[in-house]
């Protein structure tokens, strides 16, 4: 087939049908198409765009390009939660299984990082022995008796998305609000999931970098899962600062662990409730939302969270040792201390710069071939905004190539450079977006 009369329809600004969006899908999936066209085609939709109907078709063609797994048969409602990705974001290990405990089942499909935003698959994957790749069969067994499995795209789960996604890196057509959502929620509809909650990342560790364009994007996303009759709820939070104290796979993993333990950063057990909350609410499993954020509190504070993530962990192959040797999580070979050079206040750190000399120390991919280091990161020991004397331990830089640890320890130093001034904290919870409308701060 040739799609140059598609590529030249939409170039015109011409709305596409559904045969013409079957065909393109259909193409991309079996490989008839080369990828110069199906540049050509994603390079005329990031600038020529896509209305809400020819949006919802690519969503629909994307998601049934493979098989569409079916949860109808559980005892309990299912739900999913998505993150558009941010540094230091280590969510999906907390409120997948702290919903799991509350009577939501989640097949969570997760992902890989790409740039300096972490993948919940990396670092999952830090743990020893740990699989995120299960057959359908395993899939549903574990969802069925825990609630909660982590797995990556299979090769039958939304095949076209793979394709799409590796010439969407590569030609600059990332940013596209049509190509997002139905990369998205082309994935998510093939897992499941009966509802939705997206926490849409904002600032400069995301490619939201302010709230109007992150508006619009959850919006789209709204729309399009309410044309599935999928209930979808967004929630946007800031990614100026990294989020929590850690940054990287192993570290990130034992953060979360802290925060299932009921101990951790206030703001990644803070936002973890709340994503819980938002889905026990859209899943009917909760009719209240207050009520469901001191329940989702208590799962974390009496162990019941972290119980869950041991049982998820131990079906998956993986193993985890003591609180107090690590988790059991792998130990970096080098770690450099970063110190202030002088009195003053710890400013906020860039989340995108801080991303950037992550990746540089191995934790995460410039490449979608890349391996990653499970021991590299950054392990912050203060507050931003905190009072620190000169010569205090600011944060540790931890991996395993001393030359990268040194580079990157000197890259944070710079950044972490103290401030006469304490610099204002903005709120985490930026604005919602659900069947009430779009309502600023939190709610």
């Amino acid at each position: 087939m040739s799609l140059l009369p598609s590529i030249l329809a939409k170039r015109e600004g011409r709305a596409l049908d559904e045969t013409q969006i079957r065909a393109f899908v259909t193409g991309v999936t079996d490989g008839s198409l080369p990828d110069y066209q199906i540049s050509a085609f994603l390079m005329t939709i990031f600038f020529r765009g896509m209305d809400r109907g020819e949006t919802v078709m690519l969503t629909r063609a994307v998601a049934e390009s493979g098989a569409v797994l079916d949860w109808s048969d559980l005892d309990r409602p299912t739900a999913d939660k998505h993150s558009t990705g941010g540094v230091g974001d280590k969510l999906s290990l907390v409120v997948a299984p702290l919903a799991a405990v509350l009577g939501v089942a989640v097949p969570m499909l997760s992902g890989r990082g790409l740039g300096f935003t972490g993948g919940t698959l990396d670092k999952l994957e830090a743990i020893p022995g740990l699989r995120t790749r299960l057959d359908h069969a395993a899939f549903r067994r574990q969802v069925s008796a825990l609630g909660c499995a982590f797995v990556g795209q299979s090769e039958d789960l939304a095949p076209a998305d793979r394709r799409l996604y590796a010439l969407r890196d590569v030609t600059g057509t990332i940013e596209s609000t049509p190509l997002i959502v139905s990369s998205i929620l082309g994935k998510k509809l093939a897992a499941g999931p009966r509802s939705l909650v997206i926490d849409l990342k904002v600032g400069r560790g995301a490619f939201m970098p302010d709230l109007a364009a992150a508006k619009a994007l959850g919006r789209a996303l709204r729309e399009t899962a309410a044309a599935f009759d999928r209930p979808c709820s967004v929630i946007f939070s800031a990614m100026d600062a990294p989020l929590g104290r850690a940054v990287g796979n192993g570290p990130e993993v034992a953060e979360a662990l802290a925060v299932l333990a009921g101990r951790g950063p206030a703001g990644v057990r803070d936002l973890s409730v709340e994503l819980a909350a938002e889905m026990l609410r859209l899943a009917g499993a909760s009719s209240d939302r207050e009520a469901a954020r001191a329940a989702a509190a208590a799962a974390l504070d009496d162990g019941r969270a972290l119980a869950r993530f041991g049982e998820v962990v131990d079906a998956q192959g993986g193993r985890l040792g003591e609180p107090a040797a690590g988790w059991g999580l792998p130990a970096p070979a080098h770690r450099r201390a970063v110190t202030a050079a002088a009195a003053g206040h710890l400013p906020a750190p860039d989340a995108g710069r801080v991303g950037w000399l992550a990746v540089e120390l191995g934790a995460g991919r410039r490449m979608a071939e890349d391996g990653v280091d499970p021991t590299a990161g950054i392990v912050f020991r203060r507050d931003w905004g905190e009072r620190v004397a000169a010569g205090e331990e600011l944060a540790v830089v931890e991996g395993c190539d001393a030359a990268r640890v040194e580079r990157a320890a000197e890259g944070l130093a710079r950044i972490l450079a103290p401030r006469p001034e304490p610099e204002p904290a903005p709120p985490l919870v930026l604005a919602r977006l659900d069947e009430h409308g779009f309502r600023l701060g939190p709610v």
